[in-house]
């Protein structure tokens, strides 16, 4: 055999590994939509979870905040099971792959998943579904419009996560339509009218919506929102990072979705600006999990008004803006 034969055989062999392993990454992804599609409903005790209304352990109208008994024995992971973003290495590798039209082609000749990940703004989701279902502009613009004139008729927190699988050929009425079954069955099921009466769906929607962006976990979810309802409760400005990128990452030309904001972005006008306005941003600025709602709705009780993570993403909370400054201070020795 030649040398240039050689060359080849090996190349080719190394081709046809890469090619079965993304079949097999296919495959595997693929079983583990629908184990979330059986597990979310194949045991009674799971449905019975997902149906019980929201508890809710804040007040706006009294401007307080209190345990929920309710919420020990409410089960977040249930619905959250494929709502969180990669982690592991593993998950990872799969995600990079799933995103890519080629790789899906392999995986299975008929469908495709989708996946919309916490957080995400609703363009990040049209461009990711529209690449892979091959959709014109017009096709993703009728997707985007579709799920926002749905009830309730607003633009952004309506994208629900998770991995939805369809055909190729699929439609964005279709799609659409598949997006708002599971927005129905996750948050607007459990959405009744005395958790209305107590907090207004789109206010939680959006506090939701910062705390995908804000915060690193569940616990740290009800954290943060701790720290928001406080400022919201003293009329204080919510001071977000988050709000920020939002704005920046709606600008035409702008690369990135969520660019790193700069203290120059504190003065950009826009009234999801929250260091430049008060209150909540006028809409959610993404898509939020069921369990960012969950934590949207039980704060933690807190004195904290102030927060920081640290380059270990530890978080620190602070009562008084000194004591916010010397925590900076100790730890990056400057102030912020």
């Amino acid at each position: 055999m030649s040398k240039k034969l050689l060359i080849r055989s090996i190349y080719g062999f190394i081709l046809l590994c890469c090619i079965i392993a993304a079949a097999g990454i296919g495959t595997l992804l693929e079983s583990k939509q629908f184990v979330f599609e059986t597990f979310t409903s194949k045991e009674n005790t799971v449905a019975e979870v997902r149906t019980e209304p929201f508890p809710v352990g804040v007040d706006p109208k009294k401007q307080t905040i209190a345990e929920e008994d309710l919420l020990q024995n409410y089960s977040y992971e249930t619905f959250a099971y494929v709502n969180r973003e990669p982690t592991t290495w593993r998950e990872k590798v799969l995600a990079l792959f799933e995103s890519k039209e080629w790789y899906q082609s392999l995986a299975s000749p008929v469908s495709r998943i989708l996946v919309i990940w916490p957080g995400e703004r609703k363009e990040e989701v049209a461009k990711d579904f529209g690449d892979i279902l091959r959709w014109d502009s017009a096709q993703r613009k009728l997707f985007l419009d579709t799920i926002s004139k749905a009830e309730p008729p607003i633009p952004e927190g309506k994208f629900y996560p998770g991995k939805y699988v369809t055909h190729r050929d699929s439609t964005p009425e279709e799609v659409a339509q598949l997006v708002q079954e599971k927005f129905a069955a996750d948050i607007l099921s459990r959405y009744t009218t005395e958790v209305e009466d107590k907090v207004p769906l789109e206010e939680a929607l959006t506090v939701a919506s910062l705390l995908e962006r804000e915060a690193s976990d569940f616990e740290n979810m009800r954290e943060i929102s701790g720290v928001i309802w406080n400022r919201l409760f003293t009329n204080m400005p919510l001071q977000l990072d988050a709000t920020l990128q939002y704005v920046k990452g709606s600008k035409a030309g702008q690369k990135e979705w969520w660019p790193i904001p700069n203290p120059a972005d504190k003065y950009l006008k826009s009234p999801f600006n929250t260091y430049a306005n008060k209150g909540l941003p006028p809409t959610p600025i993404g898509s939020p999990s069921a369990a960012a709602v969950l934590a949207a709705l039980n704060p933690l009780p807190t004195e904290c008004v102030f927060y920081f993570h640290d380059k270990n993403h530890k978080y620190h909370c602070s009562n008084t803006y000194e004591e916010h400054v010397a925590k900076l201070r100790a730890i990056y020795g400057r102030g912020k």
